[in-house]
């Protein structure tokens, strides 16, 4: 029996072998229509999920080498945090601050330098310490300077002096000279540390200030 001889309408009258191979096809045809309709978007749906695996587990490893590293980087920090601590302990208090401003101005007069001005200016407080100006204009020579300078570094507190706007020129006009006398003027920063409180205070206004 060929094929053009097979009754579609009556199935059960085919040979054994036709009907084997039919249900095979058909078979075949069923399983390529739910693989169409279900299967081939579960592979592309897999197919994503194994790309978020893949990149969550690299992120997963990421914060993991993080994490390994935390705990040694905020013992550095704390390290860091007491070393700056104890230089700004190094530095003068507020009760030492007045004291110390006639420290720096008798130590001017003790090395022969006169002090034409020497005017101490308002404080300005920062994140953990506080600056004060002071305008001065001082005559002397370069050894009689360079004593000064010698002289404050000795004193009993660390005494950090920044320089701003400072000239120094000869106080008669002409050139200079070995042994001629100098003219200093300017204003210098000298810095105290801010105790607890005033600390306290500092953050209080940063964070109303942040928060405005």
């Amino acid at each position: 029996m060929s094929l053009r001889e097979l009754d579609f309408h009556n199935t059960g009258s085919w040979p054994r072998e036709y009907k084997i191979g039919f249900c095979v096809l058909l078979g075949l045809l069923i399983f390529g229509l739910l693989w169409w309709l279900f299967v081939r978007d579960k592979l592309s749906e897999l197919e994503s999920l194994e790309r978020q695996e893949t990149e969550k587990r690299q992120e997963f490893e990421t914060k993991q080498g993080r994490a390994a590293n935390l705990e040694p980087l905020k013992q550095q920090l704390a390290q860091m945090e007491q070393q700056l601590q104890q230089m700004l302990r190094q530095l003068p208090s507020r009760t030492e601050m007045p004291d110390l401003i006639v420290d720096i101005s008798q130590t001017a007069l003790a090395t022969g330098i006169q002090n034409e001005l020497f005017q101490p200016g308002p404080e300005t407080p920062k994140e953990f310490y506080a600056e004060k100006p002071i305008s001065l204009r001082m005559q002397g020579t370069y050894h009689q300077f360079g004593a000064f300078v010698s002289g404050v570094a000795s004193l009993p507190r660390v005494v950090i002096m920044t320089m701003h706007d400072i000239s120094l020129k000869p106080s008669d006009g002409t050139a200079i000279r070995p042994g001629s006398n100098l003219e200093l003027a300017g204003t210098v920063k000298t810095y105290r540390y801010l105790d607890e409180e005033e600390t306290a205070e500092q953050e209080a206004a940063a964070t109303d200030g942040g928060g405005h």
